[in-house]
């Protein structure tokens, strides 16, 4: 029997995915809007970008597709970027908030 993925080692593993341009993770920007793991272990994510226009998208989108490959058990990985809601700053962690200095 396979073991099944779980969401929280999914967002675990996205915590070492980062936008180049900031010095938080995208968990921690409050980029990630949706993990749904199948039951065959295939990652579906849906994440944003701090700007529709960001010229880093697909470049960290695909940094979070390769990170989740490496979780153990993981069988397929989809990353989706989506403009809706908007992301805003509102949406940053306590724990990002703090290596923002925004705290």
């Amino acid at each position: 029997m396979t073991r099944k993925v779980t969401q929280d080692e999914v967002l675990e593993a996205l915590k070492d995915v980062y936008d180049p341009e900031i010095p938080v993770n995208v968990v921690d920007l409050g980029l990630i809007y949706n993990v749904d793991v199948d039951e065959e272990n295939r990652v579906q994510v849906e994440m944003t970008l701090t700007a529709a226009g960001c010229g880093m998208g697909p470049f960290i989108a695909q940094q979070a597709e390769w990170r989740i490959t490496e979780v153990e058990g993981v069988e397929d990985v989809h990353v989706e970027v989506v403009f809706e809601p908007t992301w805003s700053p509102d949406m940053i962690s306590p724990d990002g908030r703090k290596l923002l200095g925004l705290e």
